[in-house]
């Protein structure tokens, strides 16, 4: 595997192939962990946890769950705000009750969860609700920068803070620990199937449940909407980099600045193959609005499932619509969920 590309290569030739001189699963074994090692250098690492302490702040009925407002320790002495929705009038199911789970993530609202899990949230965007009258569990927590962790003095999804306190991490690592603690809560519930636990987002949420999936194999399913790019074909050099808001990975501006970048994104998602993945992209994205490279990724990964023997467990899907995730589309990724995550 190449140390990262020029991006003038990219531009001119496309996405680089996942399975390019791939022959034996130990080869794409070897492959995957470069690329794993790769990603963990740009993020700055994963810190080892301690263990699972949360408090339940209030209790709520509602028609067809119960709603806890909670926090759990995270890194560094931070907490992590987050609804855990459980189906049905009780917040402790009857013994031996069983239920599949989700980490709701939610896109890049100012309100954070709340946008997934309650009534307030916008249309489109409240599939913590939607999955709960489902039968799941769902788990929304929210991001930095976002709903009750929004810096003191400071606007939603400003991480200048951050990095006052971590100028060797990243908002992308810390993103993806604060979810395994997540994940460390929703193992823990006795009334949750530990190996039925999926995670779904829109945008922001969109990457962070593939980002996710691909560093921690607890969760079995991932679906992403409106969440993927490529640095192909992307005109904002700098998305990924140093910006005046939400900056992910800081460090990716110094390559970007002698035209390179370390690795192309569906590298990143294919660290969580074979998990089942859904991915929805839109034509009409204005966020993400290269769609022609982004299909050309999602080629390249239907052909990494297929090579795996894992076909079945891919679908991407891609329309005219906006950045957006629609009804119909929903509804599939549900199905593909309730497949994956619901089989006895």
């Amino acid at each position: 595997m190449k140390h990262g590309y020029e991006l003038s290569e990219l531009n001119s030739s496309g996405i680089p192939h996942l399975l390019d001189q791939i022959e034996t699963a130990e080869q794409w074994q070897q492959k995957r962990s470069q690329i794993y090692t790769r990603w963990m250098e740009v993020v700055g690492g994963l810190p080892n946890r301690e263990g699972l302490e949360y408090e339940i702040r209030s209790e709520s009925k509602e028609p067809d769950h119960i709603r806890l407002h909670l926090t759990y320790r995270t890194a560094d002495g931070d907490r992590v705000p987050a609804y855990l929705l459980i189906p049905g009038h009780q917040s402790s199911p009857s013994p031996g009750a069983r239920y599949p789970a989700v980490l709701a993530l939610h896109p890049t609202a100012p309100e954070g969860k709340d946008d997934v899990a309650t009534l307030s949230g916008r249309e489109g965007r409240r599939y913590g609700l939607e999955l709960v009258s489902r039968g799941y569990v769902v788990l929304a927590p929210d991001t930095i920068t976002a709903g009750e962790r929004i810096y003191a003095g400071s606007q939603a999804y400003q991480t200048a803070p951050f990095y006052e306190r971590h100028n060797e991490w990243s908002a992308v690592g810390k993103m993806m620990l604060d979810h395994q603690y997540g994940l460390d809560l929703l193992t823990s519930l006795e009334f949750v199937d530990g190996e039925r636990i999926g995670a779904i987002g829109h945008s922001l949420g969109g990457y962070n449940a593939f980002f996710l999936a691909g560093v921690d194999r607890r969760v079995k399913a991932v679906v992403s909407s409106c969440g993927f790019s490529t640095f192909t074909g992307d005109e904002e050099t700098h998305r990924w980099g140093r910006r005046d808001w939400f900056s992910h990975l800081p460090v990716i501006s110094d390559e970007v600045e002698r035209g390179q970048v370390p690795f192309e994104f569906h590298e990143i998602a294919a660290l969580a193959a074979p998990v089942p993945f859904f991915n929805w992209s839109a034509q009409q994205d204005r966020i993400f609005p290269h769609w022609k490279p982004i299909l050309e990724a999602m080629g390249e990964l239907d052909q990494l499932y297929t090579w795996l023997g894992a076909k079945e467990r891919f679908v991407s899907l891609m329309g005219n619509s906006g950045h957006d995730f629609p009804d119909e589309i929903r509804l599939l990724a549900y199905r593909f969920l309730d497949r994956w995550l619901r089989q006895s």
